[in-house]
């Protein structure tokens, strides 16, 4: 196999700086090629896209006044970057219980965020207990066992439970054909002595909300399309190892670098999860009959979406209606 652009020779792995490797885990990037002092320099780097993205989010919040939990969550998430960046660089056990754990405790707290809504304070209690007590038993029987397709089982089953979940809050409260029928909410509304709606406003709302929806939708879709896509590369890089090794080595640096499977992972799950908060965020105004303070700002699909603040805040923290211009 001939390679006709300009590149430079791949170094040869050798030992570094973090040398022994203590981890249950050794990816295919080759060890110290580039300096001593990054164990993988591709798999590190790649995860200041979660850095960048998590301050990005936790900025956002502050800015645009979202729920506490998601700031939280977006804390989390940026441990989960710098815990692989860490765990990449060093190949050192620790680093890589804060890698692969923070991505449960991370998991854990959207839980909290998703099934916890509109609870009343005992069931809120039982669940932050139960998936608290969940945490420190995936975290005791994965340092038991020490087997990564654990803690990959662990976290992909308590992905799937939040999403679907979260699909499902999302359906049953936009779906207008999912909620009361109009008669029925009018007469709940009279009831209660809340203002009832005219059908013109009625109208409104469900053409908004299907809307809402739609582009929902396509969060989800795009984001679960990131998830599954690097872990398809991820597999692909490790079921060929060898072989990618080789490529790698006939086309040389830099080129070699897009040969890099699970960098490709960070990159692709750091954008997935990232979406994934962002929904969150955007499904939790929805659910405070907020969608009119607040917009999603995402222009293109290859742009990264933000929840804005539509109704400016006050000097004092509350929200006033914008001024007629």
């Amino acid at each position: 196999m001939q390679w006709s652009l300009p590149h430079i020779p791949y170094p040869a792995a050798k030992s570094g700086f973090w040398t022994p490797v203590t981890s249950t885990l050794n990816w295919c990037e080759e060890d110290y090629y580039v300096t001593v002092y990054s164990a993988e320099v591709v798999n590190a780097f790649t995860n200041l896209l979660f850095m960048w993205l998590g301050i990005r989010g936790l900025l956002s919040c502050r800015r645009n006044q979202h729920d506490q939990i998601f700031s939280v969550a977006l804390w989390g998430y940026l441990v989960v970057g710098t815990g692989s960046f860490l765990f990449h660089s060093t190949l050192k056990y620790p680093m890589q219980l804060v890698d692969e754990l923070s991505m449960i405790y991370t998991t854990c707290l959207i839980a909290y965020a998703s099934f916890s809504y509109r609870r009343s304070t005992g069931v809120r209690v039982v669940l932050a207990v139960s998936l608290a007590s969940l945490a420190i038993f995936i975290t005791l029987y994965y340092h038991y066992l020490q087997d990564p397709v654990f803690h990959q089982t662990a976290y992909a089953i308590l992905t799937t439970v939040v999403v679907l979940r979260s699909m499902h809050t999302m359906e049953t409260t936009l779906r207008p054909r999912w909620r009361h029928s109009r008669e029925e909410d009018r007469i709940e509304r009279q009831k209660k002595g809340l203002p009832v709606p005219s059908k013109e406003h009625q109208h409104y709302e469900n053409v908004r909300d299907l809307k809402t929806l739609k582009t929902m939708w396509l969060m989800v879709a795009y984001g679960l399309s990131m998830f599954l896509g690097g872990f398809f590369i991820w597999t692909l890089d490790n079921e060929f190892c060898p072989q990618i090794r080789r490529w790698r080595h006939v086309v040389g640096l830099p080129w070699g670098i897009f040969l890099e499977g699970h960098g490709w992972w960070h990159i692709m799950t750091g954008i997935g999860a990232y979406m994934y908060i962002v929904w969150g965020i955007w499904l939790r105004h929805c659910l405070n009959n907020k969608q009119d303070e607040y917009h999603l700002r995402w222009a293109r699909v290859w742009h990264i979406p933000e929840v804005i603040r539509t109704t400016p805040i006050s000097e004092n923290g509350v929200a006033r209606a914008k001024k007629s211009t």
